[in-house]
């Protein structure tokens, strides 16, 4: 049974077919293929085969593998930049206790948030004595 259906696949597979391509005004044959399903098989396998190469090649042979990220051939510039990522996370945190010291500072002299006092005070003169 399972010989059966193998040659049977096989087979198929290895049948002739004709593709026509005809002008449609004239019924002229412009140009006919004698193909399998095999052939056709291995037709786009090979043209799928070549352009993965060649995108490949592209990206490996040209400078477009520098638009790839992650991909940075040398290692001097993946330290570069994390030197340069350490530098601007140290910045941010200054910055942070920075705008932290400057808040408490305002606090504690009492900018933004006091109020005026408009009312007057009465302070009792004291006598002088002349000795």
């Amino acid at each position: 049974m399972a010989e059966t259906i193998t040659n049977t696949t096989l087979k198929r597979r290895r049948n002739r077919y004709r593709l026509v391509i005809m002008n449609d005004d004239t019924f002229e044959e412009v140009i006919k293929f004698r193909l399998s399903r095999l052939s056709v098989y291995m037709g786009l396998s090979a043209i799928f085969v070549l352009m993965v190469g060649l995108t490949v090649a592209l990206l490996v042979l040209t400078p477009l593998k520098y638009y790839i990220p992650g991909s940075s051939e040398n290692g001097e510039a993946r330290r570069e930049l994390q030197t340069l990522k350490i530098r601007t996370d140290s910045m941010e945190q200054a910055l942070k206790y920075k705008d932290t010291y400057l808040d408490g500072l305002k606090k504690a002299l009492g900018a933004g948030n006091a109020i005026a006092d408009t009312a007057t005070l009465k302070i009792p003169k004291t006598e002088v004595s002349n000795d």
